[in-house]
């Protein structure tokens, strides 16, 4: 008989392994691993709910329990109870204990034996909780193939860590910043509960912010190092701008404020995000194209409720009112408020090409006009800087209309800076090059050797197909051209409505010095058919004699910038403004701002310079003198730009030398305060004031001068260097302008030659006198001169 098969489990032989097929393995590891997973989750689930239970316990303050009052009513009771008890089964032990044990009041404190035996169940079930050791990692059993010995099959085996998925790490660090969260919030409580010094709480408190500042690093290099995978720390970072504790709301913040605006500096796309479609959204597309679709949406809606967030704390500065659940005193509004126009002030720069970009533009447009100094001079210069950087012209044109409807909606009543953020505006660009090919990108031709190696189809084809990338390309040149052309002509009727409506409705107030300064840098932009009116205006602008010095120079410069550029056609003989000139520079001195002396220079480049073919050589000898004397009142800077200036003027009208003699040219005086630069008969004198300026205390206003007195030559020794020679007077002077209280470059001080000893000569002195001057130096100190007998005896021999 075959012996009886033991119920015992026998391990299975490596035949049995082999003739198991693989999915069966794989389904049995899989169900350990999934078995072993929900176990884990379990435990965790357990661990969570008891640290939320000791939280609670360590917050709650224990409250001892009052001894209440027995009612009548319980009391009757409670002896009908007794009564009604079966004392025939009750011993007399037993009825002494009944009523003590049954008219217990239970809301007494006193200790009885199942409270500690309640009490020691919970510490026994605290102690009996399982505990796992974080350092094992879970493992697998892999099965190798194994070794044939000479009488058996040895199987082989491997253990193997099991990869964590990366949901459960995500919770296991969310349970961790619990955790964190629930220790430090004890211990501000224990620290809150317990009074504390002037040094203890500054001491609390840096310890608190340090906390927070490790927390905001660590989120935040999270984000950066993969921003695709880690952009909910970009959540929890806002969620502290919600900071609740009052002592270290207004910093914890501020820091939150900056590092989310540095984080979104550097992880957002170099395009626009646009939503996606229904039918992009049905459609099935790759992990790593849904990865990114997921990141993007993720960074959009983070990026608009940080915006939201910047918005509301400007506008609870703004209403300064204080809220009940607010944490941040009124007080502490305006530096948050500071910080949050700074944070959408480098938005605005570094991030014109991103999606919301309109709304930070509406939000900080106001705020440009705001009392506050910094707030609007922050918001000016990022304005300025957004209109220098762009190359595009879109985000120019917006900002221009938003600037258009801030002016129009507070009736003009605006800082002039606001204005002056115009300047800026690249509208210079709008000429792009006539030729396509300068515009379309290189196109790689075929090449004779390459033609040799094709066959005589496919070089035909490749012929066709060369050809029609360059009509592509040309195409698209064309269409950015004009799409670039019709952005800046926008912006530049936005530009010019804004100053026509200020000059026909508030040309008084303080606007107009901006204004004719805008007008005179675009004035080469201006349409042909608005010369005439504008020039009308402008006269009867300086003619009013309402305007300051600086503003007179701007209304002159716009002029002359309209006629030397289109309004060159025009038959306009400007001869009140040449008087203007002429007298406007007699108010420059050294005392005056030098934006006048830098106006005043592009003013006389424009006027003589650029009209050099319709200036009589009388107007321009009148104005080289003018100049000349006025290098003489002003400080080093001004200097350099009036005497470059002159010497422009003299290279320019050559016949204008005769003031380089001494020898007078016709009839009459000069007559240096006569109006108009014609009849002051420039030409009945001479330049003296550059043998004055060549003693100049600057050396490159002595070096000019020396240059000029000798006709301004363009080789030779007297010439000047490159350096001076190829810059224009308005260059020069912002080259040599004061900065600082220093000036650059640093003049160099006159060297004085001075001899080392002094030569005794007596061939003045006569005999007597050279040897009674001799017995003087060679006798002691207490000797005394006596002149009378030498004077006695000069008048005793002169009347003999």
């Amino acid at each position: 008989m075959a012996p009886a098969r033991s119920s015992k489990k026998c391990r299975p032989s490596f035949r049995r392994l082999l003739k198991t097929s693989g999915t069966k393995l794989e389904n049995k590891l899989k169900n350990r691993q999934f078995k072993r997973e929900n176990c884990d989750k379990r435990q965790r689930k357990e661990r969570k709910k008891l640290r939320q239970a000791l939280m609670g316990v360590a917050l709650a303050t224990p409250r001892p329990l009052d001894a209440m009052p027995k009612r009548p009513e319980d009391e009757e009771d409670e002896e009908d109870f007794l009564e009604s008890l079966p004392t025939d089964m009750l011993e007399d032990d037993d009825l002494q204990l009944a009523p003590s044990f049954l008219s217990r009041d239970l809301s007494s404190c006193d200790p009885m034996r199942g409270a500690k035996k309640r009490k020691s169940e919970v510490v026994q079930a605290y102690e009996e909780f399982p505990r796992k050791m974080a350092a094992a990692p879970p493992e697998e059993v892999v099965h190798l193939l194994p070794i044939k010995d000479k009488t058996r099959l040895i199987p082989q085996s491997v253990r193997r860590a099991v990869t964590v998925p990366p949901e459960e790490e995500e919770e296991e660090e969310e349970e961790q910043q619990e955790e964190g969260k629930a220790d430090t919030g004890v211990a501000e409580s224990a620290l809150s509960a317990a009074p504390l010094s002037a040094a203890q709480q500054r001491q609390v408190r840096a310890c608190i912010i340090g906390q927070r500042k490790l927390t905001i690093a660590r989120l935040a290099s999270t984000v950066i190092a993969d921003p695709i995978n880690n952009i909910k720390a970009v959540k929890q970072l806002r969620g502290m701008l919600m900071e609740a504790d009052p002592c270290v709301a207004v910093t914890v913040r501020k820091l939150a404020m900056v590092s989310l605006m540095e984080i979104f500096k550097d992880i957002a796309p170099t395009y626009k995000i646009r939503p996606l479609t229904e039918t992009e959204k049905a459609t099935k597309v790759k992990r790593e194209t849904q990865q990114l679709r997921e990141f993007e949406e993720g960074l959009l809606s983070q990026y608009k409720l940080y915006l939201e967030d910047l918005e509301q704390c400007i506008k609870d500065w703004k209403q300064k009112k204080s809220k009940r659940s607010q944490a941040v005193p009124v007080s502490s509004y305006p530096g948050l408020a500071e910080v949050a126009v700074r944070c959408l002030c480098e938005l605005l720069q570094a991030m014109a090409h991103f999606n919301f970009h309109n709304n930070i533009l509406v939000a900080l447009a106001p705020l440009m006009n705001e009392r506050t100094q910094t707030v609007s001079a922050a918001c000016c210069d990022a304005f300025a800087t957004l209109f220098r950087q762009d190359k595009a012209g879109e985000a120019s044109l917006a900002a221009v209309r938003v600037v258009s409807g801030l002016v129009k909606s507070l009736s003009y009543d605006v800082k002039p800076e606001v204005l002056r953020t115009l300047l800026s505006v690249r509208i210079q660009e709008a000429h792009v090059k006539k030729d396509l090919s300068d515009t379309a990108p290189a196109l790689k031709l075929m090449t004779h050797k390459d033609r040799g190696k094709l066959s005589r189809m496919k070089r035909k084809w490749k012929k066709a197909e060369e050809k029609l990338q360059q009509e592509l390309l040309e195409a698209e040149a064309s269409d950015s051209k004009d799409k670039k052309m019709k952005t800046h002509t926008e912006t530049l009727n936005i530009v010019f409505l804004i100053y026509f409506r200020i000059l026909k409705k508030a040309h008084k107030s303080v606007l107009l010095s901006a204004v004719l300064e805008g007008l005179a840098n675009f004035a080469h932009l201006i349409n042909l058919e608005f010369f005439d009116d504008l020039l009308d205006v402008l006269q009867g602008l300086v003619c009013s004699g309402d305007l300051s010095n600086r503003e007179r120079l701007h209304c002159v410069q716009t002029v002359f910038t309209i006629l030397s550029g289109q309004g060159d056609v025009l038959t306009v003989d400007p001869l009140n403004f040449y008087s203007h000139l002429y007298g406007a520079l007699l108010r420059l001195h050294a005392g005056a701002p030098h934006h006048d002396v830098n106006v005043a220079l592009r003013c006389l480049d424009a006027a003589l310079i650029g009209r050099r073919k319709r200036v009589g050589v009388q107007r321009a000898a009148a104005f080289l003198k003018r100049l000349a004397s006025l290098a003489l009142h002003l400080d080093g800077a001004a200097a350099v730009g009036v005497v470059a200036a002159a010497g422009s003027v003299l290279r320019t009208y050559p016949k204008c030398d005769f003031l380089l003699d001494n020898e007078l040219q016709g009839s009459g005086s000069y007559l240096p305060e006569a109006e108009q630069p014609e009849h002051c008969n420039a030409h009945n004198t001479a330049l003296w004031e550059l043998h004055a300026l060549r003693r100049h205390f600057h050396p490159t206003v002595r070096r000019l001068a020396s240059h000029l007195s000798r006709g301004a030559p363009a080789e030779g020794g007297a010439a000047l260097p490159p350096e001076l020679s190829r810059r224009s007077a308005t260059e020069l002077y912002e080259d040599y302008r004061v900065r600082d209280a220093s000036l650059e470059p640093a003049a160099t001080p006159h060297k004085r030659k001075k001899k080392e000893f002094f030569s005794q000569d007596w061939t003045l002195l006569d005999d007597d006198l050279r040897r009674r001057v001799d017995n003087v130096l060679n006798a002691d100190g207490e000797a005394e001169l006596e002149f009378t007998q030498v004077a006695t005896r000069a008048c005793v021999s002169s009347t003999v």
